[in-house]
């Protein structure tokens, strides 16, 4: 899809390099450009940072030489799309904003990732407090299982790079799009904020076809909302009563992991909730 496009990204954390790995799993070149002090993922998580850059040009460049000015200059001679994660400021200092980026490289076009939309955009912020202003994050007592926003902020800058390479396309001038972190969950709340995931709600816990159950060794999610597959397993399993205590009884009685492979069996929509090692 994207083949012969040239993405340059100066994005380091988590966002930015995953979106550029998705960029180039779909066919572009990507030049990383790394700081000096590198990219902490990579002390962070080696392997995972490893994943995230295969296949792609990792170069280090100094912004603030003026070597490294130079050197940027070259190589945004021949770049269809830059990529950034930090605070538009910062970048600024460093020479890198819009009006001369246009000015210089009329086709380029720039996929900004930043933490909070103007006038808040020099407020700091990381995926965690992203989470807790998102009203998403609902066990204070755990830390999230993974990067929510981060990744979905990812999913977003990929959706923007194309519709600004695309944008580029048909007006010939290059594109600029911002995605912000801050506002990445908002999409993705919208079932919380409407009670459809609130406890009691039809996919909180209201409807016994859409619910979790504990069995003889593990848990089991059940989602049959659709009418036919509610009467195949009430069908299946021989339950005149159906409610959420009768559907654990039944459950108890196998391990997760048996009631999956019962219900692959019969096309029926029951998972065993899988522990992440």
């Amino acid at each position: 899809m994207l083949k012969g496009v040239r993405i340059v990204s100066t994005a380091i954390n988590l966002p930015g390099p995953v979106a550029a790995h998705q960029l180039h799993q779909l066919g572009a070149e990507v030049v990383k450009v790394e700081p000096p002090s590198g990219d902490p993922l990579a002390a962070a998580a080696a392997n995972y940072y490893g994943q995230l850059v295969a296949g792609q040009a990792v170069m280090t460049l100094d912004l603030k030489s003026s070597q490294g000015q130079r050197d940027w200059a070259d190589l945004l001679k021949n770049t269809d799309l830059l990529l950034t994660s930090s605070r538009l400021h910062s970048l600024a200092k460093l020479g890198v904003e819009w009006s001369s980026l246009q000015a210089a490289h009329p086709r380029l076009c720039w996929v900004a990732i930043v933490g909070h939309p103007s006038p808040e955009d020099e407020q700091p912020g990381h995926d965690l407090t992203y989470q807790a202003e998102s009203g998403l994050l609902l066990d204070t007592q755990k830390l999230p299982p993974t990067c929510w926003a981060d990744l979905i902020g990812a999913e977003q800058a990929v959706r923007a790079a194309l519709a600004t390479l695309y944008g580029r396309e048909k007006s010939g001038q290059g594109q600029y799009s911002e995605v912000a972190l801050s506002r990445a969950l908002d999409l993705f709340a919208g079932p919380w904020r409407a009670g459809l995931t609130r406890m009691g709600g039809v996919l909180g816990g209201a409807l016994p076809e859409y619910n979790l159950y504990p069995t003889r060794q593990g848990w089991l999610a059940v989602a049959a909302l659709e009418g036919h597959f509610k009467e195949s397993i009430q069908k299946e399993l021989a339950v005149e009563d159906w409610s959420y205590e009768s559907l654990k009884n039944v459950f108890a009685g196998q391990t997760a992991r048996e009631w999956e492979q019962w219900a692959r069996a019969r096309r029926l929509p029951l998972a065993a909730v899988k522990e992440v090692e």
